[in-house]
């Protein structure tokens, strides 16, 4: 399972592995005396008592993957479908998405009814600079009064062998993470990703350590870190 982490008081946790089944982030939530919220996996034909179950169980979202590769396939008609079905909960949506897909979905991303998490920076491509046209349309995202972005992933944006002994790693991130944390520090969320799946090649699987060192390079100042980490997920979450 994935954490995205808050200092004691705000932790979301969200499902790693694919398919329904959210019984190891419930038992995480009802295990942390109040301290967790969770992100769901859901489809159109959950019903209204499981989402009602999952709810109550400390779920405060859903999560979905628009890659372009096979486990990434998505019917957006049931995305659009599960949108609707959880605005009456308060949930937010959380999007696994590329700069590709980012840009192709932008009018959908737009006209969501409900607050919509960017993972990964939109798994931005270093390389291509701060201009690229899908991070520009990031930038512009977090006009939006629902939009925020997880400033996460930053193993799989590079996707560069880890150097832990010879300082940072993944320093190609930094710059992209300070603009969309430039642009709205209060939409701005961080996670570990923790346990890096996928991410098995000797070499590549980062150290946690070192991403929380990371973070440290992406938000040099203490406050806008403590609203990155405590404040912004307590507001989204929904914890008291």
């Amino acid at each position: 399972m994935t954490a995205v982490i808050g200092m004691e008081r705000a932790v979301v946790v969200q499902p790693s592995v694919h398919g329904l089944d959210n019984s190891a982030t419930l038992d995480a939530i009802a295990r942390s005396q109040g301290r967790f919220r969770g992100i769901g996996r859901i489809d159109d034909k959950t019903t209204k008592d499981e989402l009602k179950r999952l709810h109550d169980g400390g779920i405060r979202g859903m999560r979905f993957n628009l890659l372009d590769r096979p486990r990434g396939n998505v019917n957006f008609d049931v995305l659009d479908r599960c949108v609707e079905r959880v605005i009456e909960l308060g949930w937010s949506v959380d999007l696994h998405i590329d700069m590709k897909n980012l840009l192709d979905q932008e009018k959908r991303i737009r006209a969501m009814p409900v607050p919509v998490v960017i993972d990964h920076i939109a798994r931005v491509k270093p390389a291509e600079g701060l201009q690229q046209a899908g991070f520009q349309l990031l930038l512009d995202l977090l006009r939006l009064k629902h939009a925020w972005v997880k400033v996460s992933g930053a193993d799989k944006i590079c996707n560069t062998q880890v150097h832990t002994y010879f300082g940072l790693p993944f320093v190609e991130v930094i710059p992209f993470a300070r603009a969309v944390i430039a642009a709205r520090p209060d939409r701005i969320l961080w996670g570990t990703d923790w346990p890096h799946s996928n991410k098995f090649t000797p070499g590549h699987t980062p150290n946690d350590g070192d991403l929380v060192d990371l973070l440290a390079a992406f938000a040099p100042d203490e406050k806008i870190r403590e609203e990155i980490l405590v404040e912004n997920p307590a507001a989204l979450y929904g914890f008291d």
